[in-house]
């Protein structure tokens, strides 16, 4: 099982686990409609800023897992594969 899946499924069971992954979403959200749009550098500050709100985002819910489970704490991460990973799951 993936770290996205995991953090899913324990949030069946954690509602402040479930709070934050579901604002990770929204960013998720926001931040791959915002790359969509984005067309030579028009809107590039704007994506710059929701990227890294949603990368602050992403720390939080992985911190939060990490302590609740155990996980090293050094976790590297493609924050695009995270955005459309979190959306596919969402839309299921």
């Amino acid at each position: 099982m993936d770290m996205i899946s995991a953090i899913i499924e324990a949030s069946k069971s954690d509602y402040q686990l479930a709070r934050i992954l579901e604002n990770v979403q929204e960013y998720a959200q926001l931040y791959l409609i915002a790359k969509q749009r984005q067309k030579g550098c028009d809107g590039f500050g704007e994506v710059t800023n929701l990227k890294e709100e949603f990368s602050e985002a992403i720390s939080e819910m992985l911190e939060y897992y990490r302590k609740k489970n155990s996980i090293a704490d050094n976790i590297v991460y493609d924050i695009d594969y995270i955005a459309e990973e979190l959306l596919k799951i969402k839309n299921l």
